[in-house]
């Protein structure tokens, strides 16, 4: 059953992670909707500025950034969550104070230089380069990338045979999107694995970070790059105790079973949800089709609001998973949450303005609290139908944030979220 922008009381099931939020445990997230309390960005750079005609389809862009109009936004973003009480992290200061120590400076030098492209000659070159550089300035080429032109020392084949603009190291213009590479399953952080060879890399710091850094020692890791393709933009915490996954352009289906055992055995969830959707731009992550605005509401592109599926998966207790057959999305997911219905709120008023909305992430929202999320201003319709339904919208400006098709919740990691 599917109840459309009605006044349904919010209601959850008795099942509880193993320990609610606990102040010993200062990172935790246990919903997409729990108060935010620390939230991890990445502020865009010099990364963007690297983007070309004649690169940016590679890199995962539709369209050129005006780079320092992107930084207004986005500052103006941080701000908005600032203003309701989130702290805020970035991911070059993380990064920065994590090449400030030489065994993570060591490991993330050798990953730049693992790419097989260079060849002997020519990484010999770039790990002198890099050894140079001061942490600040590392951490930034590390995001920003470096040019062939920029080396200036480089010798053999392979460095005479490239072009002087191409990338001896590549940027990372999508890192901008932080929700992608980690997501914090209750204490527990999943390094992901990104599927396209453009973002690759964005994992090799984000686990430096999470394994080197002060304020994460410790942390358990769930997940690790070297396993099945997963990101964090297809896995929505639907309710505690409750995952869904995407699976489709970005995450396999190997990936989601993988993410089932692991959170099954952590005691993380009791039940996964794995969602088909479909294998285009469009539709990358699940959370560009669906997120969560309240513990039983949901903004969702109406075009496949009927016909969305998911295989429902639990632990069976010899620690093997049971898969069920396909149940409409909607449905499968009440059931885990254990509420009667999902209030669904739709993404604009008609075919054509839901598309054009679901297109500028309109369903792509980051929830505050209950009922308070972050969504971008230029999707009017899908805002109002918002704020009809009972949920305060922060809006924010994102047309130059935009061009990497991504909103407010590809561009934030969060790290701790009150339990509801």
């Amino acid at each position: 059953m599917v109840i459309r922008m009605a006044d349904v009381p919010s209601t959850r099931q008795t099942w509880q992670p193993m320990a609610m939020i606990d102040e010993r445990f200062p990172h935790e997230v246990h919903s997409e909707v729990g108060r935010l309390r620390t939230v991890v960005l990445h502020r865009p750079g010099p990364e963007l500025k690297r983007l070309t005609p004649r690169n940016n389809g590679s890199l995962l862009f539709d369209g050129i950034p005006w780079v320092d109009r992107a930084q207004e936004e986005h500052d103006a973003f941080a701000a908005a969550l600032r203003s309701h009480g989130v702290e805020v992290l970035y991911i070059q200061q993380l990064l920065r104070d994590t090449l400030a120590l030489p065994d993570a400076r060591e490991a993330a030098v050798a990953s730049a230089l693992a790419d097989k492209r260079l060849g002997d000659t020519l990484r010999a070159s770039v790990r002198s380069y890099l050894s140079d550089l001061d942490v600040d300035t590392l951490a930034s080429t590390l995001i920003a990338g470096l040019s062939h032109e920029e080396i200036r020392r480089g010798s053999g084949l392979v460095y005479t045979m490239m072009d002087r603009h191409d990338f001896v190291i590549d940027p990372l213009p999508n890192l901008l999107f932080t929700r992608d590479s980690s997501v914090w399953i209750g204490r527990q952080v999943a390094v992901t694995s990104l599927a396209m060879p453009a973002r690759q890399r964005e994992t090799s710091l984000t686990d430096l970070i999470y394994t080197h850094h002060p304020r994460f020692a410790g942390s358990p890791k769930l997940y690790d790059p070297s396993l099945e393709h997963l990101e964090g933009g297809d896995v929505l915490l639907l309710a505690p105790g409750v995952v869904a996954v995407g699976v489709g352009e970005r995450t396999t289906p190997a990936g989601a079973e993988r993410l089932a055992r692991r959170i099954f055995a952590a005691d993380l969830a009791h039940t996964l949800l794995a969602v088909p959707i479909a294998q285009e731009r469009a539709t990358m992550h699940l959370d560009t089709v669906c997120t969560m605005v309240d513990v039983d509401a949901m903004v969702m592109y109406p075009n496949v609001a009927d016909t969305l599926t998911a295989f429902t998966v639990r632990r069976h207790e010899d620690d093997h998973i049971i898969v069920e057959k396909p149940q409409p999305f909607l449905t499968a997911a009440a059931s885990a949450m254990g509420i009667d219905a999902l209030r669904l709120i739709d993404t604009g008023l008609d075919p054509v303005t839901a598309e054009r909305e679901q297109w500028d992430d309109g369903n792509n929202t980051l929830a505050i609290a209950p009922r308070l999320c972050v969504a971008y201003e230029r999707n009017q319709e899908t805002n109002k139908r918002l704020s009809d339904a009972g949920i305060e919208v922060v809006e924010i400006a994102g047309s130059e944030l935009g061009s990497g098709r991504g909103g407010p919740r590809c561009m934030s990691c969060p790290i701790l979220r009150d339990a509801y």
